[in-house]
């Protein structure tokens, strides 16, 4: 039996074996009254669903979600999108899989760009920050974070959901936060600080190893009151830091999302507050528009509803 090709090389007519990250896991009823395994399966090209309708009880135990798998089955064409119907999966078994080309980078969706050029990019921009306080803030937030900030992800599932996708958001709403700032005569160290801690509170808020899940303090009080927290921290660690600066970037945190309905304790309330807003919401919509453009698998020139986005999308016609 031939191997699978990589996730984004997927057609309708793919039959075969493969490797994965089982990303997650969930028992689901059919309407027929039985129970099938809903599956996320990633690898280093992209993200999939599958499932398995055959022994059910026996395969919960056989793997978990964060493992990686080895898997038989074939692709199907489900509401426009392929999915992975499976025959077999057991987790995988590393000394013996190895023989058959198992390795876990290639099991592992990550941003497009190498972790270490982006690292050098950020700090690259860091040191470009005129006030020595803020710069001191923000290099002492990267160095202490940056076990975490070169590989975590952005989210769970909505936007720049795999390894190091956090920090290639950050450096997106820098370079654009920035153009921005200068066109409207906006404080230019202000909004790279707010895009580098907007999210500083997901490091925190997402357990990340190769799967990513939500912590008990991100799920009880989440990453925009974590960041502000770390923000705190990091302002005790700098000698005489301003305190009304330290309030300026709270704010930067605590309004990004844009409106108290979208989960900001408080509205943007500075010119700076409301470029990182727009920028960080505009950052995370166009990821999507092009991850669902790039996965769509049907004919025709709209593509299938996107739940989040709540609309269909035009497909430019390829010249």
């Amino acid at each position: 039996m031939a191997r699978l090709p990589k996730i984004a090389d997927l057609d309708a007519n793919a039959n075969g074996w493969g490797f994965f990250l089982c990303a997650r896991k969930d028992p689901r009823s059919s309407r027929s009254g039985g129970e099938y395994l809903d599956l996320v399966f990633q690898d280093a090209s992209g993200e999939i669903r599958a499932k398995v309708f055959q022994d059910v009880e026996a395969l919960k135990k056989e793997f978990d979600a964060g493992e990686f798998v080895k898997v038989q089955g074939r692709a199907n064409l489900f509401h426009g999108n392929i999915e992975l119907i499976l025959d077999k999966i057991r987790r995988v078994m590393p000394e013996r899989d190895a023989a058959d080309g198992f390795r876990e980078e290639d099991c592992i969706l990550s941003a497009p760009r190498p972790a270490d050029e982006m690292w050098a990019e950020l700090k690259g921009r860091l040191d470009s920050v005129d006030d020595p306080k803020i710069r001191a803030l923000l290099l002492w937030v990267a160095e202490t974070h940056a076990d975490r900030l070169r590989v975590w992800p952005a989210a769970r599932q909505i936007h720049h959901a795999y390894r190091s996708g956090l920090l290639e958001h950050i450096l997106q709403i820098m370079k654009v936060a920035e153009l921005i700032a200068v066109a409207y005569g906006a404080n230019r160290d202000l909004v790279i600080a707010g895009a580098l801690l907007h999210d500083i509170g997901k490091l925190q808020e997402l357990s990340y190893d190769v799967a990513t899940e939500y912590s008990v303090p991100g799920n009880l009080i989440g990453h925009i009151t974590i960041g502000v927290g770390m923000l705190h921290d990091a302002a005790q660690a700098i000698p005489d830091f301003p305190r009304d600066l330290e309030l300026q970037l709270a704010h930067l945190i605590l309004s990004h999302h844009g409106a108290l309905e979208l989960g900001s304790p408080v509205k943007p309330m500075t010119t700076e507050a409301f470029i990182l807003a727009a920028v960080d919401d505009l950052d995370a919509k166009l990821h999507q528009v092009r991850r669902h453009l790039a996965d769509d698998g049907t004919d025709g020139p709209f593509t299938t509803y996107h739940r989040y986005l709540e609309r269909v999308l035009f497909k430019p016609p390829v010249s």
